[in-house]
């Protein structure tokens, strides 16, 4: 090719002819980087090429060359020889003066490409990339991460007030704020008025049991306000299953004030559960089996059926933003109080009916009974809705490829007292995790792929409001940037690991916890004490409604984890005043070690998906998901045509074309996957955007935001679900007035098309897309 090029320029001087563009392309590997040098020498007149551009041109001017035998060359033709030689010598030279330049400008990790534009002007683009191998950088992580630095963050975000909104609140805010900036973050607050119900002027609600008035200091944010009466009922922990074993015992719960344990579910779902049976009012206690605490302990909580500002569903509470009147769908109908164990003992006490079910009675009170039609009591809760001016705080530490993908840490910031396990720690480490991280970075020469923000957020305690509001203010600008987000909320209450996330995430998740060891045996990983083929259902709870995680996850679409060192008993001081570091310490011994060690387990799954060229996202994991849900409605409805409940017109064969469209294109991705180019930052880029589609492409475009909020159809809440449509057969099965067949077929029919909207998504392209229905 050179010795072609060399005649075609020689012949060109000889004839006289024009001269045009000559390109010199020079692809070498320099330490491991495909670098590309690009060289134009320009004529004193650029020609226009048409046709098929320089080479149609090329072949032309070869067609038409005249060529001097050596007989008739004359003198002043040698010369042009001589000149044309040193001249293909000045640029052999020029291009290797180039590519020794391109050495010198790219470092070792990264990836330049140089070229010269028509003017001879040099252009140099140059990605830059982590120099540090992944064992470099969890080595730095886990040292510049210290015990003493974690203690003393713990001491100064140590506050015994800081109640959403308020003084306390904000003092934490500016120190956090404060951190941010001292480490050379851009940081930034933003404040939303928020409105919530806190605990009546007179300072506690009452409940009126045999001609005896009990005052109670603690209270459910949200609870419908006024009196309700009825004979209470004792309904065990007031779960669905609970209620229909009453049920199945001709116990009638309609109009009754339910008495129930806290715990295994939320306060909001208890309450959901008891007004879907016609409940009057709730009450909810501690039980002393459960919780091993002072028996006038006051227990504080909210009621709310969601997450976020109840009174701006679906939208953000910016100050001078004007809404219509709505509410929440997820407001609660009826009362609902918490009641000290002391209370709860003295009314089952008088309460008199059957014996409970077995296993009901096996609690801390000395007497169990269902209640009797005569055990009448009166509720009466008055709680003061008011507007609060919350602000949540970030910072970002910039990635150097990818700066507008990023990752969010977040950490809840108020608590309804101390609130030690459930905010401080969960606070100090964000701070801890930011300052690593910059260090890293600044003394150590790390450099992210993609961006971090750290979030401090206010309003947890009353349903993840800040996390919420942010997200429903600012979901066009997140939507394909934010790819995941891990809470750092409450997790330090034990020694075992347990997790609620993305199954997208089980892989990531997996992989940290072989990296990282509990502080009291640094030889032996987390994983490897729960290692074996069922590692996920020893580790891994399905993500729920009370998870701070759980508005990303479903409303937003963006792969979450929220994660906890915990024991085989719960905490019992969460949603009281005696959530303090003393209570801490009496329940694990040792708050530093584990601290760190949380922090290296979120540290290092953060790492991993801003420090990686390819997102650690594994999308396979839906397939399984989806194929187990659709062999369980197949099997329902093969079961509900055979007794003619069910038309057989409804066909199952466009559901599992879905499933079957979802499976192949995440296998086809994962394939492309293994054998794509890591050095190929597009195609890089390309995958991971079909990679962060996934959970977005999985809420249900056909449902109102303000409706149903929480649109994922597999991890979601709402009839469009399907949850919900496997609920709907069971009601079919059972005879239900509930049961609808046109709504069922219209469950079926968007439940299908959001898995094949996702799989043609998840595909890449319109071309490469399985249209098969």
């Amino acid at each position: 090719m050179a010795m072609d090029q060399a005649r075609s320029t020689i012949s060109k001087i000889f004839n006289g002819e024009p001269r045009s563009y000559t390109r010199f392309n020079l692809t070498q590997n320099m330490e491991g980087d495909n670098s590309q040098v690009e060289l134009k020498l320009s004529s004193d007149m650029d020609e226009e090429v048409g046709g098929n551009g320089v080479a149609e041109h090329a072949n032309h001017q070869s067609h038409q060359s005249y060529i001097s035998k050596p007989h008739q060359r004359a003198p002043r033709n040698v010369c042009f020889m001589i000149a044309a030689i040193l001249l293909i010598f000045v640029i052999g030279y020029l291009i290797g003066y180039l590519a020794h330049r391109k050495a010198e400008v790219a470092s070792p990790g990264c990836a330049s490409a140089v070229s010269t534009n028509g003017d001879d002007e040099i252009i140099i683009q140059t990605e830059t990339v982590s120099t540090l191998d992944w064992s470099d950088i969890t080595g730095l992580f886990k040292s510049k991460l210290t015990k003493d630095s974690i203690e003393k963050s713990l001491s100064e975000f140590s506050s015994d007030s800081h109640q959403a909104g308020s003084p306390g609140d904000e003092a934490l805010g500016n120190k956090v704020l404060k951190r941010f900036k001292d480490y050379g973050m851009n940081s930034w607050t933003d404040e939303h008025f928020v409105k919530v119900q806190n605990s009546p002027l007179s300072g506690a609600n009452r409940v009126t049991f045999r001609n005896k008035t009990y005052a109670e200091s603690g209270f459910l944010s949200y609870s419908a306000l006024g009196s309700a009466q009825g004979a209470i009922l004792y309904a065990y922990y007031g779960e669905m299953d609970d209620l229909r074993r009453l049920e199945d015992l001709n116990v009638n719960a309609a109009g009754r004030v339910l008495l129930v344990r806290a715990g295994k579910i939320s306060f909001a779902e208890k309450v959901a559960n008891a007004a879907s049976v016609n409940a009057s009012a709730v009450l909810i206690y501690l039980d002393p089996a459960d919780y091993t605490l002072d028996r006038d302990t006051d227990l504080f909580g909210h009621v709310h059926l969601g997450c976020g500002d109840p009174y701006t569903p679906g939208f953000p509470s910016f100050n001078h933003t004007q809404f219509p009147p709505v509410k929440s769908s997820g407001l609660p109908s009826i009362p609902a109080q918490t009641i000290r164990a002391s209370t709860a003992a003295t009314i089952m006490g008088k309460m008199g009916g059957r014996d409970p079910p077995r296993g009901w009675a096996d609690g801390g009170l000395q007497m169990y009974k269902l209640g009797g039609e005569d055990d009448v009591a009166s509720v009466e809760v008055n709680n003061v809705l008011i507007e609060k001016k919350i602000h949540n705080v970030f910072g970002v530490i910039k990635g150097f490829i990818d700066a507008d993908r990023y990752v969010v840490i977040g950490a809840q910031r108020d608590a309804w007292g101390p609130g030690y396990a459930k905010s401080t720690v969960g606070t100090s480490l964000l701070v801890e995790l930011a300052r690593t991280f910059t260090e890293m970075i600044n003394k150590d020469g790390f450099k992210p792929r993609r961006s971090i923000v750290f979030a401090s957020w206010s309003a947890g305690e009353y349903g993840a409001v800040g996390a919420t509001e942010w997200l429903e203010g600012y979901l066009n600008s997140l939507n394909m940037k934010a790819f995941s987000y891990i809470s750092l909320d409450g997790t330090v209450r034990g020694f075992n690991f347990k997790a609620s996330a993305s199954p997208m995430m089980y892989d990531l998740i997996q992989s940290t916890l072989k990296e990282v060891t509990l502080p009291d045996d640094l030889n032996k990983n987390i994983y490897s004490q729960v290692a074996g083929s069922s590692w996920e259902m020893a580790v891994m709870d399905p993500i729920r409604m009370a998870d701070s995680a759980y508005p990303f996850q479903t409303f937003s679409g963006i792969p979450s984890v929220t994660f906890r060192l915990t024991s085989d008993k719960e905490y019992p001081f969460l949603g009281t005043h005696l959530d303090t570091k003393m209570n801490l310490e009496n329940k694990i011994f040792r708050i530093g070690p584990l601290v760190k060690t949380a922090g290296e387990i979120a540290g290092q799954m953060a790492l991993r998906l801003v420090h990686d060229h390819l997102l650690r996202l594994n999308v396979e994991k839906y397939s399984n998901i989806i194929r187990a849900q659709v062999a369980q409605i197949n099997k329902e409805v093969y079961s509900l045509q055979m007794s003619n409940r069910i038309p057989k017109t409804l066909k199952m064969q466009w559901l599992m074309s879905a499933m079957g469209s979802y499976s192949r294109a995440s296998r086809k991705l994962t394939m492309l996957i293994q054998n794509s180019d890591l050095q190929d930052s597009e195609q890089c880029r390309i995958i991971n955007d079909r990679i962060m589609g996934v959970e977005k492409d999985l809420l249900s475009p056909y449902v109102s935001p303000r409706e149903s909020p929480f649109r994922h159809i597999l991890l979601g809440s709402g009839s469009h679900t399907v949850g919900a449509l496997l609920s709907h057969l069971a009601a079919i099965k059972e005879g239900s007035a509930s049961a609808d067949i046109d709504l069922l077929k219209n469950q079926f029919a968007l439940t299908t098309w959001t898995i094949q909207s996702c799989a043609n998504a998840l595909a890449g392209n319109v071309w490469e897309m399985d249209n098969q229905i």
